[in-house]
């Protein structure tokens, strides 16, 4: 199926979790907070939350900085 992740479209494979999406990514840095469709999902969702076609995630991550 198709979604879209931080402004990329993606192809992953049906039934894909939260987790499953950013482990797949490979994504080494620590997603702080996840938006599907411009809803914040918590993040002890996101081992349960499936995504479907068409979805847009956002990974966000917290940059530290002065």
């Amino acid at each position: 199926m198709q979604i879209v992740v931080n402004g990329e479209k993606k192809n992953v494979k049906q039934h894909i979790t939260i987790s499953g999406l950013i482990e797949m990514l490979g994504i080494k840095v620590k997603v702080m907070a996840a938006a599907v469709n411009m809803e914040i999902v918590k993040k002890e969702e996101w081992d349960s939350y499936m995504l479907e076609e068409d979805d847009k995630i956002e990974l966000l991550q917290f940059v530290g900085g002065g």
